[in-house]
């Protein structure tokens, strides 16, 4: 599957200039832009930065023809490309209360000086910049210095709680909290399995802003039992060790669903949408969740969207990336995603192989039955996510989310049935 792609092209006052002829680009993912910014370079001569998505053909992704709004660079502004026809187009330049910094013209250049400034003042002039990915959920650059590519990420208010989780995972080292309720005792040894292979952050700025150093490898997508099981089993003890620093994480702003707040963050999102489906498994979910402490597991930090997709490797280690969706709450919420989609006996070992690392750090903890109790709770809360998402977001964007929030909400539903 490919992607038909029109980039309307504005100047850095935002004033239209027209649309270039509809190219074809190999990848189908909107949120990809790298092709785009290739394409209009390769094909018309003109150097972009995306901003943001205009509409589509289709009511979600990926594929099918896409419009997307771009700035086009001084540079290239200067020099007219020969031999290009823009399309007359017309564009509504009002401002929107939702639109994210990088979406605006001017945006990507500010974030991208920040970035550059960052690693000249550690000694790595910059060489060359490409931009990744521009959506809701994030504007991503690569930067390439002598010593090694570096990586802007800018992200939404939402989610700007990712860089102290980075800060966090690449130095554990410092105090942790001492007045954290822990249901159990949990085993010394284990809280001293530190996992130090974490994203470096080189720098964080305003509006979002991490600047963060390469993460070698590929990411792990498609990643089989053996590679999964070893996953699961380096991300057991970050949590162990994160269990000791919930009050802290907190306080740096990731997100608090521990217990009960998890019911009231689930219940705030999904205020305006059509629940019937799960309405259920929410009137009875502060039950559930009762039950669910009384599982006697930990708090911790949670990933929140753990697939071997968000795993980097490259043979010697591997890497846990993208925290923006983090928060503090039940530890099986990791595995369960990290399950998904594996037939149920492979899905079955790594659960009890996770299961018996927490009865070992945690005695007395009833891991099983917490899976079991969680399972429809995990697209319970993927379905509030969205919607907070869809809250965030201005409207031209929400057909990346908007499909999302029923099909989470009718997968809750048939897991509480099973």
């Amino acid at each position: 599957m490919s992607r038909t792609v029109t980039v309307v092209l504005v100047d850095a006052a935002g004033r239209p200039l027209g649309a270039l002829p509809p190219f074809d680009v190999p990848d189908p993912w909107w949120q990809q832009v790298a092709s785009v910014v290739d394409g209009a370079r390769h094909r018309y001569g003109v150097d972009v930065a995306v901003l943001r998505l205009l509409d589509a053909a289709r009511p979600h992704p990926p594929g099918g023809h896409v419009r997307y709004l771009a700035q086009l660079t001084e540079a290239s502004a200067a020099a007219a490309a020969p031999g290009t026809s823009l399309e007359p187009v017309a564009v509504d330049r009002a401002p929107h209360p939702l639109r994210q910094p990088w979406a605006e013209p001017g945006g990507p250049a500010r974030s991208v000086a920040w970035a550059t400034d960052e690693l000249r003042r550690l000694g790595r002039p910059v060489t060359a910049v490409a931009q990744q990915r521009t959506w809701n959920l994030s504007a991503i650059w690569r930067l390439d210095t002598p010593p090694g590519p570096a990586w802007l990420k800018q992200l939404p208010p939402f989610a700007h709680h990712e860089p102290a989780v980075l800060t966090w995972l690449a130095h554990p080292d410092v105090p942790v909290d001492q007045g954290v309720c822990v249901p159990g005792e949990i085993n010394a040894d284990a809280n001293s399995l530190i996992n130090r292979a974490g994203v470096e952050v080189l720098g964080v700025g305003g509006e979002g802003r991490v600047l963060v150093e390469h993460v070698a490898g590929e990411d792990r997508y498609g990643a089989g039992e053996a590679e999964l099981a070893g996953i699961a089993a380096a991300h057991h003890p970050v949590q162990v060790r994160a269990v000791g620093a919930v009050g802290r994480l907190v306080a740096a702003g990731v997100p608090d669903l521990r217990g009960a707040r998890l019911g009231g963050w689930i219940r705030r999102w999904l205020t305006g949408h059509d629940v019937s489906v799960a309405a259920e498994l929410l009137d009875r979910l502060d039950e559930r969740l009762r039950r669910i402490r009384d599982c006697r597991l930990p708090d911790t930090l949670v990933h929140g969207d753990l697939h071997p997709g968000n795993v980097r490797g490259d043979g010697v280690r591997r890497v846990v990336i993208d925290w923006a969706d983090a928060f503090v709450g039940h530890p099986a919420f990791d595995v369960l995603r990290l399950t998904e989609g594996l037939a149920a006996p492979a899905a079955a070992r790594l659960i009890d192989e996770w299961a018996d690392r927490w009865r070992a750090d945690a005695p007395g903890c009833d891991p099983h039955r917490a899976v079991d109790l969680l399972r429809p709770v995990a697209p319970l809360r993927l379905a509030a996510a969205y919607a907070m998402f869809l809250a965030g977001i201005e409207p031209s964007e929400h057909p990346y989310h908007a499909l999302d929030v029923p099909a989470a909400l009718t997968r809750a539903a048939a897991e509480a049935c099973r």
